[in-house]
């Protein structure tokens, strides 16, 4: 079944914490035929940026979402603002070179400054600076150590490295042997993020069409897009459907597959959330099924985790995340739950963005595999600069050549299982 209905109800934003605290009106379908120079796929942060960035520049452009605004994982993700890939530097240079690395680091930083300055205009964003990673054995410290090292000498990346008194004072967890903090990262309310660059869009020109699916993409002389109640008749396409992308683009479909996440908010805890950690920061952890987790403004604890592989969600969602929660954080046992969520996000074989031209007019940017926040929202800004004409942005994301997944679209999701099975059986016994 399609992702895009498998989990969810039409129209309506996932039952999370994120929805509730906002206020989100409705745009219309569109109906009938328009012709624009962009027209851009999906309405998450890869397309609001992408279209702010082309209306910006004068170009007609609209937006198209089989939901609503910020519906998909941009919506509903941990709201956690990472540096970098899902790759450490050194094993990016290893793979790519060092003039190449450099070139996909400074996007990222690119991509984490212009977050920032945008949420200094949206206040109810909430970022809040400071991203810490927890390691769960003395290697995996070891190894922190000499990224930091690396980071702080070759790129100037400041990363505080701690062992497992100072980081206990930081966060705590009795499961870790120490951790990191890298103070220029941070984390926000995603939704209102998305919310916010969507009325940003809108105000330079663009137009948002909600609850209106593209059914298909034709590339010709223009791209023809057809939706249940419009066509669209465009100079280009950026898409941006990332794990909700419909089978639409084989040459994305085979690179980018949707895996299931989950995350649980706790009631408001202002008198008690000294006792999980000191300050208000994301943390991420080391395993492989990573877990992840922050407390928001109202003081709720938003813990994630759990990651399945099948499209739907589990029937219970709850009981196995919360387990998960209370062994990590025994003093949080017990504690109310408000909202329970999942969604989907993207991944590629090597857990690199995939963004590049799959036709001669047709651009996608997805694959972000959990660094998405920042991430996506730069190759939105980066596609975009390509239909503008400015390619360099473009042709730095294209050094990544991400290949397909073994078996193609076909196969990618029960061989993908049959590996993060092993690899959560080897979370489970410590390996």
């Amino acid at each position: 079944m399609n992702a895009l209905y498998r989990n969810d109800r039409p129209g309506r934003h996932a039952p999370s914490v994120y929805a509730a605290g906002v206020s989100a009106p409705e745009r219309a379908p569109l109906t009938g035929e328009i012709s624009v120079d962009v027209a851009v796929i999906g309405a998450g942060f890869t397309g609001l940026w992408a279209a702010l960035t082309l209306a910006k520049a004068g170009r007609s452009v609209v937006v198209l979402d089989a939901h609503r605004v910020g519906f998909g994982a941009s919506g509903r993700n941990g709201g956690q603002v990472h540096s970098g890939f899902n790759m450490g530097q050194r094993a990016l240079e290893d793979r790519l070179g060092k003039d190449r690395a450099h070139a996909l680091w400074d996007l990222a930083e690119a991509g984490k400054d212009q977050l920032r300055a945008f949420c200094e205009t949206a206040p109810e964003t909430h970022y809040r600076p400071g991203v810490a990673h927890g390691e769960y054995s003395p290697l995996s410290l070891a190894e922190a150590r000499l990224e930091a090292d690396h980071m702080a000498r070759n790129y100037g990346l400041k990363t505080d490295v701690m062992g497992r008194d100072a980081f206990a004072e930081l966060v705590k967890a009795p499961a870790y042997v120490g951790g990191t903090l890298d103070e220029s990262g941070g984390h926000l309310q995603p939704l209102a993020y998305a919310l916010a660059l969507a009325r940003a869009a809108e105000a330079a020109g663009a137009v948002i069409f909600e609850r209106t699916e593209v059914l298909s993409v034709t590339e010709g002389t223009r791209v023809r897009l057809t939706t249940p109640r419009g066509r669209i008749n465009a100079g280009h396409v950026i898409a941006a459907g990332n794990g909700y992308l419909p089978n639409l683009l084989p040459q994305v479909n085979r690179r980018v597959m949707p895996i299931n996440s989950f995350i649980a908010a706790t009631e408001p805890l202002p008198e008690r959330w000294h006792e999980v950690m000191a300050r208000d920061i994301a943390v991420s952890d080391s395993k492989f099924v990573v877990n992840y987790y922050r407390f928001d403004h109202e003081r709720r604890f938003l813990f994630g985790g759990r990651e399945s592989y099948s499209i739907g969600f589990p029937k219970d969602i709850k009981t196995a995340l919360v387990a998960r929660m209370a062994q990590l954080f025994p003093q949080l046992s017990g504690v109310k739950v408000d909202y329970v969520w999942g969604g989907s996000l993207g991944i590629t074989p090597s857990r690199l963005p995939h963004v590049a031209r799959v036709g001669s007019k047709v651009l996608s940017g997805a694959g972000f595999s959990g660094h998405g926040v920042a991430l996506s929202g730069m190759a939105g800004r980066v596609m975009a600069e390509a239909v503008l004409g400015q390619e360099d942005g473009l042709a730095t994301f294209d050094t990544l050549k991400i290949p397909a997944f073994p078996g193609g679209t076909a196969l990618r999701t029960p061989i993908l299982t049959l590996a993060m099975s092993w690899f959560a059986l080897r979370d489970r016994i410590g390996l």
